[in-house]
């Protein structure tokens, strides 16, 4: 299915970027790390990366010509592919700014108002603000600074890393000369557009100018910070072997690489300076890294005595650790709260029959060059269901109902810091092949935190899977703007009574839950009845 390419929020007042050169050309193939395009914002010029495979079907801004945030710039898909669908289905949305108001100017101080300050500011000065890098996002923190005071930066240094409530990412200061100042240490949070850095000459007195740049900042009262305690069990020390990892030691910050591969390299302690880059101009790009055969170390790990010493309970000691809430946990403890608290959520439970469901995946995947999961054909089978009760693909919108005509399913994916869900879009109309390989690709970002907004937003139902981590059944809370979300358990070998005898069929056990605003009981019950039959008889998914 073609996917669309939109001109994205490359800083905190880009309002438009201007297509400085197209690297690829309609017809080109191209790799989800490729660079398309060469795109100057009002802060520099940058690259964009589509993050898909496929061919380019359309180029919607030609060079030299500028595109506004979210205008659709390229679409790529498959060889042919009709794409006319998505130029006429998808208008422009521009991020909107926080209107400043009467009070908020009032509020800041009298002494030094911020846009007397900025005017003061020297020519070769830049303030580096938290950029917008997500649709829901709040405030950023900082999980560590690449550059410390004092270190000379050029325009594509990493300052430092991000967590959003969505990823980490990166973010890129676009200013050469020396960091003079940072906002906040490592692990605490800076507000949308609040002042993240100031980059500057070596000698500047940046001490000078702060309480202008930072007047904005200042009108809430500074919170002393407070050391974390941590009280540590003492234990009876056990000898161990631990192998140290080496690695090169050979600074690879220079060598040019995509974002994606440098933070991959990161990962696994891969020095770029080892790689051959294979991406436009010697770049190292994702597929370097994929492909890359150096030998990684692994620590070793010592047995244990085969004598359980004595315990000693004077030395007992009861200890916690209070971990500070990630911007991900954040958000997803307030949208779900808000959505368990003012849906009126109500649920209903079917048991399916799953050998034959099983039997057709065994079958497809002994001839398919991709492989099939449950999860795959569960998509399948919900999303036609849902074209048969397009009321249960429809969302809450306060004072109104949208019923969705295409259908996005979500698929929650857990990840460390919490939970997010990609969206496989069109699932109605894609294959079995198609769906495995978008779910594969979509699954990978998420689990390395690289998903892009587009492929996290748009849902119209979700699918919650915990049948695979051994569970009977469950109930989820509605994902917004979704009315309903369906909650997968395990597949059991279970006795059945069929007919006048006892038979061992698998069984799989489903919950809907429903928002009551939007889907009355008996329309999800019809929905359940039609997802049974397309998951009983898998062949009907063929018609």
């Amino acid at each position: 299915m073609a996917e669309v390419i939109r001109m994205p929020l490359l800083s905190d007042t880009m309002k438009e970027g201007k297509i400085v050169q197209w690297l690829k050309q309609v017809g080109d193939e191209v790799q989800s790390d490729d660079v398309l395009a060469e795109v100057q914002t009002d802060k520099a010029t940058m690259e964009i990366v589509p993050y898909v495979d496929g061919t380019i079907l359309h180029i919607g801004v030609p060079e030299g010509e500028a595109a506004l945030i979210n205008q659709i710039i390229a679409i790529i898909g498959d060889k042919g592919e009709d794409f006319q669908s998505l130029l006429e289905d998808a208008p422009v949305t521009e991020t909107e700014a926080e209107p400043t108001t009467e009070e908020t100017k009032a509020s800041a101080t009298d002494t030094a108002p911020a846009p007397a300050a900025k005017q003061e500011l020297p020519s070769d000065m830049e303030v580096v603000r938290m950029p917008l890098l997500s649709d829901t996002m709040k405030q950023g923190k900082i999980v560590s600074w690449q550059k410390n005071v004092g270190d000379v930066v050029t325009t594509d240094d990493v300052l430092a890393e991000v967590e959003t409530d969505k990823a980490t990412m990166e973010v890129i200061g676009y200013a050469d000369g020396t960091l003079l100042y940072q906002g906040v240490e490592a692990g605490e949070s800076v507000d949308v557009n609040g002042v993240l850095a100031i980059v500057g000459e070596a000698d500047t007195d940046i001490q000078k100018y702060l309480p202008g740049i930072l007047a904005e900042s200042e009108q809430k009262e500074e919170v002393p910070k407070q050391e974390e305690k941590v009280v540590v069990t003492p234990q009876v020390a056990e000898p161990a072997l631990v192998a140290l990892a080496t690695a090169s030691t050979a600074d690879d910050s220079r060598v040019k690489a995509s974002p994606l591969a440098r933070k991959m390299a990161n990962d696994k302690g891969i020095n770029l300076n080892n790689l051959q880059g294979t991406g436009d101009g010697g770049r190292i790009i994702k597929r370097d890294i994929d492909n890359y055969k150096g030998g990684s170390q692994n620590a070793a790990t010592s047995s244990r005595a085969a004598m359980i010493p004595a315990f000693d309970a004077s030395t007992a000691k009861e200890s916690f650790t209070d971990t500070p809430l990630s911007q991900m946990r954040e958000v997803i403890a307030q949208r779900l709260g808000e959505s368990k608290f003012n849906a009126p959520h109500f649920y209903l439970k079917i048991s399916v029959e799953m050998d034959d469901f099983l039997k057709v995946r065994k079958q497809i995947n002994s001839v398919s060059d991709i492989k099939i999961s449950v999860g795959d054909m569960l998509i399948k089978a919900v999303a036609l269901a849902l074209t048969k009760h397009p009321a249960v693909n429809s969302s809450w919108l306060g004072d109104k109902i949208r019923t969705n005509d295409h259908v996005h399913i979500g698929s929650a994916v857990a990840i460390p810091d919490g939970l997010i869900v990609p969206v496989i879009k069109f699932a109605h109309q894609k294959t079995l092949a198609q769906i495995a390989a978008d779910a594969n690709q979509l699954y990978d970002k998420a689990r390395t935190g690289k998903l892009q907004p587009q492929e996290f937003t748009g849902n119209t139902f979700t699918i919650s899977n915990l049948g695979m981590m051994g569970i009977d059944e469950f109930t989820a809370i509605i994902n917004p703007p979704d009315a309903c979300i369906l909650a997968v358990g395990k597949t059991t070998a279970t006795p059945v009574v069929d007919g006048d005898k006892i038979a061992v069929k698998n069984i799989m056990k489903l919950t809907l839950s429903c928002d009551h605003r939007v889907v009355d009981g008996a329309v999800g019950a019809e929905f359940l009845s039609t997802l049974k039959d397309y998951i009983e008889q898998p062949a009907l998914m063929l018609l």
